[in-house]
Protein backbone atom coordinates (compact mmCIF):
# COMPACT_ATOMS: atom_id res chain seq x y z
CA UNK A 1 0.00 0.00 0.00
CA UNK A 2 1.23 3.05 -1.27
CA UNK A 3 0.71 6.60 -0.41
CA UNK A 4 -1.68 7.17 -3.17
CA UNK A 5 -3.70 3.92 -2.18
CA UNK A 6 -3.44 5.37 1.50
CA UNK A 7 -5.12 8.25 0.31
CA UNK A 8 -7.82 6.76 -2.15
CA UNK A 9 -8.74 4.35 0.49
CA UNK A 10 -8.82 6.45 3.70
CA UNK A 11 -10.28 9.66 2.08
CA UNK A 12 -13.93 11.10 3.80
CA UNK A 13 -12.99 8.43 6.40
CA UNK A 14 -12.46 9.29 10.46
CA UNK A 15 -13.48 13.00 10.59
CA UNK A 16 -15.95 13.08 12.86
CA UNK A 17 -13.86 11.92 16.20
CA UNK A 18 -10.21 12.03 16.46
CA UNK A 19 -8.28 8.92 15.09
CA UNK A 20 -6.18 6.45 17.02
CA UNK A 21 -3.68 4.04 15.75
CA UNK A 22 -2.67 0.58 16.93
CA UNK A 23 0.57 -0.65 15.65
CA UNK A 24 -1.20 -4.33 16.76
CA UNK A 25 -3.83 -6.40 16.43
CA UNK A 26 -4.39 -8.21 19.41
CA UNK A 27 -2.46 -6.75 23.05
CA UNK A 28 -3.70 -8.16 25.85
CA UNK A 29 -1.87 -10.14 28.71
CA UNK A 30 -0.38 -13.61 28.11
CA UNK A 31 -1.52 -16.33 29.78
CA UNK A 32 0.27 -20.09 29.53
CA UNK A 33 -1.26 -23.16 29.79
CA UNK A 34 -3.61 -24.49 33.08
CA UNK A 35 -1.04 -27.97 33.13
CA UNK A 36 0.47 -27.80 36.94
CA UNK A 37 3.77 -27.95 36.92
CA UNK A 38 5.63 -29.86 39.16
CA UNK A 39 7.50 -28.99 41.63
CA UNK A 40 11.03 -29.29 39.96
CA UNK A 41 9.34 -27.14 36.98
CA UNK A 42 8.73 -24.24 39.60
CA UNK A 43 12.07 -23.91 40.14
CA UNK A 44 14.05 -24.27 37.24
CA UNK A 45 17.56 -24.56 37.06
CA UNK A 46 19.33 -21.20 35.87
CA UNK A 47 20.88 -21.59 32.06
CA UNK A 48 24.49 -20.76 32.66
CA UNK A 49 27.49 -20.87 30.09
CA UNK A 50 30.82 -20.85 31.09
CA UNK A 51 34.04 -19.01 29.00
CA UNK A 52 37.24 -19.89 29.23
CA UNK A 53 39.32 -18.09 26.49
CA UNK A 54 38.78 -15.20 24.17
CA UNK A 55 38.01 -17.54 21.34
CA UNK A 56 34.62 -18.75 23.38
CA UNK A 57 33.99 -15.19 24.29
CA UNK A 58 33.54 -14.31 20.76
CA UNK A 59 31.83 -17.42 19.33
CA UNK A 60 28.55 -17.32 17.47
CA UNK A 61 27.31 -20.29 20.14
CA UNK A 62 26.84 -17.60 22.84
CA UNK A 63 24.41 -15.48 21.17
CA UNK A 64 22.52 -18.15 20.15
CA UNK A 65 22.51 -19.88 23.98
CA UNK A 66 21.20 -16.17 25.35
CA UNK A 67 18.71 -15.83 22.65
CA UNK A 68 17.46 -18.88 23.69
CA UNK A 69 16.21 -19.12 27.22
CA UNK A 70 14.52 -16.56 29.53
CA UNK A 71 17.45 -15.01 31.45
CA UNK A 72 21.43 -16.39 31.13
CA UNK A 73 24.13 -16.45 33.82
CA UNK A 74 26.99 -15.44 31.85
CA UNK A 75 30.91 -17.12 33.78
CA UNK A 76 34.07 -15.57 32.74
CA UNK A 77 33.46 -13.53 30.33
CA UNK A 78 34.96 -10.07 31.63
CA UNK A 79 38.16 -12.61 32.92
CA UNK A 80 38.80 -13.85 29.35
CA UNK A 81 38.58 -10.44 28.03
CA UNK A 82 40.33 -8.37 30.75
CA UNK A 83 38.06 -6.00 31.44
CA UNK A 84 39.08 -4.49 34.20
CA UNK A 85 35.63 -3.92 36.79
CA UNK A 86 37.86 -1.73 38.86
CA UNK A 87 37.10 1.26 37.47
CA UNK A 88 33.33 0.63 38.09
CA UNK A 89 34.28 0.55 41.69
CA UNK A 90 33.17 3.01 44.48
CA UNK A 91 36.55 4.43 44.74
CA UNK A 92 37.27 4.78 40.91
CA UNK A 93 33.15 6.27 40.51
CA UNK A 94 34.36 8.91 43.46
CA UNK A 95 37.46 10.11 42.12
CA UNK A 96 36.44 10.34 38.63
CA UNK A 97 33.14 12.40 39.94
CA UNK A 98 32.58 13.14 43.72
CA UNK A 99 29.63 15.58 43.19
CA UNK A 100 27.86 13.88 40.94
CA UNK A 101 24.32 14.00 41.64
CA UNK A 102 22.31 10.81 42.04
CA UNK A 103 19.09 9.57 42.83
CA UNK A 104 19.03 7.70 45.86
CA UNK A 105 16.08 4.85 47.66
CA UNK A 106 15.31 4.17 50.67
CA UNK A 107 14.15 1.01 51.63
CA UNK A 108 13.32 -1.73 54.02
CA UNK A 109 15.78 -4.08 54.50
CA UNK A 110 13.90 -7.77 54.20
CA UNK A 111 15.51 -11.24 53.05
CA UNK A 112 15.62 -11.76 49.76
CA UNK A 113 12.65 -13.93 49.21
CA UNK A 114 9.90 -11.78 51.06
CA UNK A 115 8.39 -8.70 51.20
CA UNK A 116 6.10 -7.23 54.70
CA UNK A 117 4.48 -3.76 55.10
CA UNK A 118 6.20 -1.23 56.86
CA UNK A 119 4.92 -2.29 60.60
CA UNK A 120 6.53 -5.75 59.64
CA UNK A 121 2.85 -7.29 60.45
CA UNK A 122 1.75 -8.95 57.27
CA UNK A 123 3.10 -9.60 53.89
CA UNK A 124 2.52 -7.46 51.03
CA UNK A 125 3.05 -6.94 47.11
CA UNK A 126 3.76 -3.17 47.70
CA UNK A 127 7.61 -2.22 48.46
CA UNK A 128 8.33 0.57 50.14
CA UNK A 129 10.56 3.49 48.45
CA UNK A 130 11.40 6.69 48.95
CA UNK A 131 13.61 8.50 46.60
CA UNK A 132 15.46 11.22 47.53
CA UNK A 133 19.00 12.79 45.66
CA UNK A 134 22.23 12.39 46.66
CA UNK A 135 25.94 13.00 45.35
CA UNK A 136 28.73 10.22 44.86
CA UNK A 137 30.80 11.04 47.40
CA UNK A 138 28.28 11.17 50.31
CA UNK A 139 26.67 7.72 49.33
CA UNK A 140 31.00 6.72 49.13
CA UNK A 141 30.27 7.45 52.57
CA UNK A 142 27.37 5.53 53.34
CA UNK A 143 28.64 2.43 51.68
CA UNK A 144 31.84 2.49 53.71
CA UNK A 145 30.22 3.16 57.30
CA UNK A 146 27.92 0.51 55.98
CA UNK A 147 30.86 -1.90 55.76
CA UNK A 148 32.35 -1.00 58.70
CA UNK A 149 28.68 -1.48 60.81
CA UNK A 150 28.04 -4.89 59.83
CA UNK A 151 31.91 -5.92 60.39
CA UNK A 152 32.00 -4.87 63.82
CA UNK A 153 28.31 -5.38 64.68
CA UNK A 154 25.37 -7.95 64.70
CA UNK A 155 21.84 -6.54 63.49
CA UNK A 156 19.14 -7.65 65.02
CA UNK A 157 16.22 -9.24 62.58
CA UNK A 158 13.58 -9.18 65.34
CA UNK A 159 12.69 -5.82 66.38
CA UNK A 160 9.98 -6.74 68.77
CA UNK A 161 12.31 -8.34 71.18
CA UNK A 162 13.18 -4.73 72.45
CA UNK A 163 10.79 -2.93 74.82
CA UNK A 164 12.87 0.40 74.83
CA UNK A 165 11.34 2.97 72.64
CA UNK A 166 14.33 4.96 71.56
CA UNK A 167 16.37 1.49 70.84
CA UNK A 168 13.18 -0.02 68.87
CA UNK A 169 13.80 3.81 66.58
CA UNK A 170 17.70 2.60 66.59
CA UNK A 171 16.99 -0.29 65.21
CA UNK A 172 14.42 0.64 62.73
CA UNK A 173 17.01 2.70 61.25
CA UNK A 174 19.13 -0.22 60.82
CA UNK A 175 16.76 -2.24 59.55
CA UNK A 176 16.66 0.32 56.49
CA UNK A 177 18.73 0.70 53.27
CA UNK A 178 19.53 3.36 50.94
CA UNK A 179 20.13 2.44 47.15
CA UNK A 180 21.62 4.21 44.67
CA UNK A 181 19.88 4.06 41.18
CA UNK A 182 21.76 5.97 38.67
CA UNK A 183 24.87 6.66 37.96
CA UNK A 184 24.79 8.05 34.72
CA UNK A 185 27.66 7.50 32.49
CA UNK A 186 26.67 9.05 29.35
CA UNK A 187 28.86 11.78 29.27
CA UNK A 188 31.81 10.17 27.32
CA UNK A 189 34.66 12.73 28.13
CA UNK A 190 33.93 11.64 31.95
CA UNK A 191 33.98 8.42 31.76
CA UNK A 192 36.17 7.21 28.92
CA UNK A 193 38.01 4.67 31.18
CA UNK A 194 35.05 2.98 31.85
CA UNK A 195 33.30 3.07 28.48
CA UNK A 196 36.37 1.69 27.13
CA UNK A 197 36.68 -1.65 29.08
CA UNK A 198 32.78 -2.37 27.91
CA UNK A 199 34.22 -1.98 24.64
CA UNK A 200 35.60 -5.40 24.91
CA UNK A 201 32.39 -7.53 25.01
CA UNK A 202 31.00 -9.17 22.03
CA UNK A 203 28.98 -7.20 19.76
CA UNK A 204 25.88 -8.02 20.90
CA UNK A 205 26.26 -7.36 24.54
CA UNK A 206 27.94 -3.78 23.39
CA UNK A 207 25.81 -0.93 24.16
CA UNK A 208 26.66 0.66 20.84
CA UNK A 209 26.29 -1.69 17.99
CA UNK A 210 24.90 -1.84 14.20
CA UNK A 211 22.96 -4.87 15.65
CA UNK A 212 21.36 -3.23 18.64
CA UNK A 213 18.35 -1.60 17.25
CA UNK A 214 18.49 0.89 19.93
CA UNK A 215 21.56 2.45 18.48
CA UNK A 216 19.14 4.13 15.73
CA UNK A 217 16.82 6.00 18.57
CA UNK A 218 18.70 9.17 17.30
CA UNK A 219 19.13 10.18 21.37
CA UNK A 220 20.14 9.42 24.39
CA UNK A 221 17.61 7.16 26.86
CA UNK A 222 19.36 7.57 29.97
CA UNK A 223 20.01 3.99 31.27
CA UNK A 224 19.06 1.94 27.84
CA UNK A 225 21.57 3.35 25.24
CA UNK A 226 23.84 4.51 28.03
CA UNK A 227 25.41 2.98 30.78
CA UNK A 228 24.50 3.41 33.67
CA UNK A 229 26.01 2.33 37.81
CA UNK A 230 23.87 0.91 40.23
CA UNK A 231 25.67 1.21 44.01
CA UNK A 232 24.51 -1.12 46.58
CA UNK A 233 24.70 -2.19 50.34
CA UNK A 234 23.11 -5.61 51.12
CA UNK A 235 19.72 -4.90 51.49
CA UNK A 236 19.14 -2.86 48.00
CA UNK A 237 16.35 -4.27 46.07
CA UNK A 238 15.81 -3.66 42.23
CA UNK A 239 12.29 -4.07 42.38
CA UNK A 240 10.32 -6.49 40.08
CA UNK A 241 10.06 -5.25 36.56
CA UNK A 242 10.20 -6.02 32.91
CA UNK A 243 12.20 -4.04 31.14
CA UNK A 244 11.41 -0.69 29.23
CA UNK A 245 9.08 -1.81 26.11
CA UNK A 246 10.69 -5.59 26.77
CA UNK A 247 13.88 -4.66 25.61
CA UNK A 248 17.07 -7.36 26.62
CA UNK A 249 19.39 -5.96 29.10
CA UNK A 250 22.63 -6.75 30.22
CA UNK A 251 24.16 -6.48 33.78
CA UNK A 252 27.25 -6.94 35.07
CA UNK A 253 28.45 -7.49 38.53
CA UNK A 254 31.51 -5.68 39.76
CA UNK A 255 31.65 -6.70 43.04
CA UNK A 256 33.14 -7.18 45.55
CA UNK A 257 29.80 -8.46 46.72
CA UNK A 258 26.60 -11.26 45.45
CA UNK A 259 23.19 -10.25 44.03
CA UNK A 260 20.30 -12.69 44.38
CA UNK A 261 18.45 -12.63 41.75
CA UNK A 262 14.40 -13.93 40.70
CA UNK A 263 13.25 -14.10 37.19
CA UNK A 264 9.83 -15.10 35.39
CA UNK A 265 9.65 -15.69 31.58
CA UNK A 266 7.85 -13.90 29.65
CA UNK A 267 4.82 -15.65 29.13
CA UNK A 268 3.80 -15.29 33.13
CA UNK A 269 3.80 -12.00 32.97
CA UNK A 270 0.34 -11.90 32.92
CA UNK A 271 -0.19 -13.95 36.14
CA UNK A 272 2.05 -11.63 38.25
CA UNK A 273 0.35 -8.55 36.65
CA UNK A 274 -3.31 -10.25 37.84
CA UNK A 275 -1.58 -10.69 41.25
CA UNK A 276 -0.53 -7.00 41.52
CA UNK A 277 -3.93 -5.85 40.81
CA UNK A 278 -5.13 -8.27 43.25
CA UNK A 279 -2.86 -6.65 45.96
CA UNK A 280 -3.88 -2.89 44.84
CA UNK A 281 -0.59 -2.67 43.48
CA UNK A 282 0.10 -1.07 39.57
CA UNK A 283 2.18 -3.47 37.77
CA UNK A 284 3.92 -0.64 35.80
CA UNK A 285 4.51 2.50 38.31
CA UNK A 286 4.51 1.06 41.68
CA UNK A 287 7.34 -0.58 43.53
CA UNK A 288 6.35 -4.33 44.07
CA UNK A 289 8.14 -7.49 45.42
CA UNK A 290 6.35 -10.93 45.74
CA UNK A 291 5.39 -10.98 49.27
CA UNK A 292 6.90 -15.09 49.05
CA UNK A 293 8.15 -17.39 46.36
CA UNK A 294 4.71 -19.78 47.68
CA UNK A 295 2.29 -17.10 46.16
CA UNK A 296 3.91 -17.59 42.68
CA UNK A 297 4.41 -21.36 43.26
CA UNK A 298 0.53 -21.44 44.03
CA UNK A 299 -0.56 -19.98 41.12
CA UNK A 300 1.76 -22.09 38.81
CA UNK A 301 4.58 -19.48 37.43
CA UNK A 302 7.91 -20.89 37.76
CA UNK A 303 10.63 -18.96 39.16
CA UNK A 304 14.60 -18.77 38.64
CA UNK A 305 16.80 -17.75 41.64
CA UNK A 306 20.46 -17.62 41.47
CA UNK A 307 23.11 -16.02 42.46
CA UNK A 308 25.29 -13.50 40.39
CA UNK A 309 29.28 -13.02 41.45
CA UNK A 310 31.94 -10.81 40.86
CA UNK A 311 32.17 -10.64 37.30
CA UNK A 312 29.12 -12.75 36.63
CA UNK A 313 27.22 -10.65 33.57
CA UNK A 314 23.53 -12.16 33.58
CA UNK A 315 21.49 -11.69 30.31
CA UNK A 316 17.88 -10.64 30.25
CA UNK A 317 15.86 -12.18 27.49
CA UNK A 318 12.61 -10.08 25.81
CA UNK A 319 10.31 -9.31 28.28
CA UNK A 320 11.54 -11.15 30.97
CA UNK A 321 10.66 -10.40 34.42
CA UNK A 322 13.24 -9.77 37.81
CA UNK A 323 13.72 -8.53 40.72
CA UNK A 324 17.28 -8.56 41.97
CA UNK A 325 18.36 -8.24 45.62
CA UNK A 326 21.89 -6.93 47.08
CA UNK A 327 23.37 -9.75 49.13
CA UNK A 328 26.87 -8.17 49.94
CA UNK A 329 28.19 -4.79 49.43
CA UNK A 330 28.56 -4.22 45.30
CA UNK A 331 28.28 -1.83 42.28
CA UNK A 332 26.73 -3.48 38.95
CA UNK A 333 26.82 -1.62 35.59
CA UNK A 334 23.46 -2.25 33.02
CA UNK A 335 22.18 -0.88 29.81
CA UNK A 336 19.61 -2.47 27.45
CA UNK A 337 19.92 -3.51 23.86
CA UNK A 338 17.84 -4.63 20.99
CA UNK A 339 18.80 -7.35 19.01
CA UNK A 340 17.62 -7.46 15.33
CA UNK A 341 14.76 -10.42 15.61
CA UNK A 342 11.24 -10.71 15.10
CA UNK A 343 10.24 -11.62 18.58
CA UNK A 344 12.32 -8.59 20.20
CA UNK A 345 10.12 -5.92 17.86
CA UNK A 346 7.01 -7.58 18.30
CA UNK A 347 7.17 -7.21 21.78
CA UNK A 348 8.18 -3.70 22.27
CA UNK A 349 5.64 -2.77 19.47
CA UNK A 350 2.88 -4.62 21.76
CA UNK A 351 4.62 -3.28 25.15
CA UNK A 352 4.48 0.14 23.25
CA UNK A 353 0.39 -0.32 22.62
CA UNK A 354 -0.21 -1.43 26.21
CA UNK A 355 1.59 1.23 27.98
CA UNK A 356 -0.53 3.54 25.59
CA UNK A 357 -3.85 1.69 26.69
CA UNK A 358 -2.38 1.97 30.55
CA UNK A 359 -1.08 5.94 30.16
CA UNK A 360 2.01 4.64 30.89
CA UNK A 361 4.86 6.29 29.43
CA UNK A 362 7.06 4.12 26.62
CA UNK A 363 10.54 5.74 26.62
CA UNK A 364 11.24 4.10 23.75
CA UNK A 365 9.72 5.77 20.90
CA UNK A 366 8.67 2.57 18.65
CA UNK A 367 7.29 4.71 15.77
CA UNK A 368 10.02 7.16 15.72
CA UNK A 369 12.66 3.95 16.07
CA UNK A 370 10.84 1.88 13.75
CA UNK A 371 10.78 5.14 10.20
CA UNK A 372 15.10 5.64 11.37
CA UNK A 373 15.16 1.43 10.89
CA UNK A 374 13.65 1.84 8.25
CA UNK A 375 15.88 4.71 6.54
CA UNK A 376 19.02 3.59 7.67
CA UNK A 377 19.41 -0.74 8.10
CA UNK A 378 18.85 -3.04 6.07
CA UNK A 379 16.62 -5.93 7.42
CA UNK A 380 17.61 -9.66 6.61
CA UNK A 381 14.77 -10.80 8.27
CA UNK A 382 11.75 -11.54 6.43
CA UNK A 383 9.28 -11.52 9.18
CA UNK A 384 11.02 -8.48 11.24
CA UNK A 385 10.66 -6.85 7.72
CA UNK A 386 7.32 -7.31 7.41
CA UNK A 387 6.46 -6.10 11.39
CA UNK A 388 8.34 -3.41 10.44
CA UNK A 389 6.24 -2.24 7.41
CA UNK A 390 3.35 -2.86 8.62
CA UNK A 391 4.12 -0.10 11.57
CA UNK A 392 5.36 2.70 9.03
CA UNK A 393 1.97 1.75 6.65
CA UNK A 394 -0.10 2.42 10.39
CA UNK A 395 1.43 5.91 11.22
CA UNK A 396 0.99 6.72 7.53
CA UNK A 397 -2.39 6.10 7.78
CA UNK A 398 -2.73 7.31 10.67
CA UNK A 399 -0.96 10.77 10.57
CA UNK A 400 -3.08 11.18 7.37
CA UNK A 401 -6.75 10.81 9.29
CA UNK A 402 -4.86 13.19 11.64
CA UNK A 403 -4.46 16.01 9.17
CA UNK A 404 -8.16 15.55 7.45
CA UNK A 405 -9.95 15.59 10.81
CA UNK A 406 -7.68 18.47 11.88
CA UNK A 407 -8.36 20.31 8.52
CA UNK A 408 -12.11 19.72 9.10
CA UNK A 409 -12.09 21.27 12.37
CA UNK A 410 -10.69 24.46 10.54
CA UNK A 411 -7.04 24.01 12.23
CA UNK A 412 -4.60 25.47 10.62
CA UNK A 413 -1.60 22.62 10.66
CA UNK A 414 2.50 24.34 10.63
CA UNK A 415 5.17 21.63 9.35
CA UNK A 416 8.46 21.95 11.00
CA UNK A 417 11.04 21.37 8.38
CA UNK A 418 13.79 19.70 10.67
CA UNK A 419 13.74 16.76 12.39
CA UNK A 420 13.67 17.02 16.27
CA UNK A 421 15.93 14.27 17.57
CA UNK A 422 14.41 13.68 21.06
CA UNK A 423 10.27 12.34 20.99
CA UNK A 424 7.84 14.64 22.89
CA UNK A 425 4.93 13.00 25.17
CA UNK A 426 1.59 14.19 26.37
CA UNK A 427 1.86 15.26 30.00
CA UNK A 428 -1.96 13.66 30.59
CA UNK A 429 -1.79 10.35 28.62
CA UNK A 430 1.72 9.63 28.28
CA UNK A 431 1.33 9.02 24.52
CA UNK A 432 4.63 10.24 22.34
CA UNK A 433 3.08 12.96 20.04
CA UNK A 434 3.47 11.65 16.04
CA UNK A 435 7.12 12.58 14.83
CA UNK A 436 6.05 12.35 11.15
CA UNK A 437 3.18 15.13 11.46
CA UNK A 438 5.95 17.21 9.71
CA UNK A 439 6.84 15.11 7.08
CA UNK A 440 4.58 15.00 3.90
CA UNK A 441 3.03 11.72 3.35
CA UNK A 442 4.65 11.66 -0.01
CA UNK A 443 8.08 11.60 1.74
CA UNK A 444 6.90 8.81 3.81
CA UNK A 445 6.10 6.95 0.58
CA UNK A 446 9.83 7.39 -0.56
CA UNK A 447 10.86 5.51 2.47
CA UNK A 448 8.88 3.14 1.87
CA UNK A 449 9.82 2.59 -1.78
CA UNK A 450 13.77 3.09 -0.08
CA UNK A 451 13.04 0.28 2.33
CA UNK A 452 11.63 -2.10 0.00
CA UNK A 453 14.89 -1.71 -2.15
CA UNK A 454 16.95 -2.25 1.10
CA UNK A 455 15.05 -5.18 1.97
CA UNK A 456 15.33 -6.52 -1.48
CA UNK A 457 19.43 -6.05 -1.84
Amino acid sequence: MDASTILETYKDKGLNEVPKCSLVNNCSLPYPCSELLTKEQLSPLIHRYYINSKEQAVHSKLKEICMMYPIVVIHGLTTALEIDLDVFSTESLLKTNPNMPIDVLKQIKYSSDENWDTQQKKKVWECFSHKSSSTIKNYAQYQAQTFLDDNDETVHDNISTFSSPGQVTKDKEKRTVKFATNVDLSVVEMWRPQLYELTKLPPFLKVECCDNMLTYVGYDILGMNTIQVYMKVPGCKTTGHQENNNFCSVNINTGPGDCEWFAVSYEYWGTIHLLCAQAGVNYLSDSWWPPDLDVLHKNNVPVYRFLQKPGDIVWVNVGCVHWVCAIGLCNNVAWNVGPFTARQYELAIERYEWNKQHKFKSIVPMMQLSWRLACMTKISNQQLFHLIKNCLKQTMIYNYLILEFLKGKGVEVQHNNQLRKQAHYCKDCKVRFSFSTYHTIYIMDCFIYLFNIYYIT
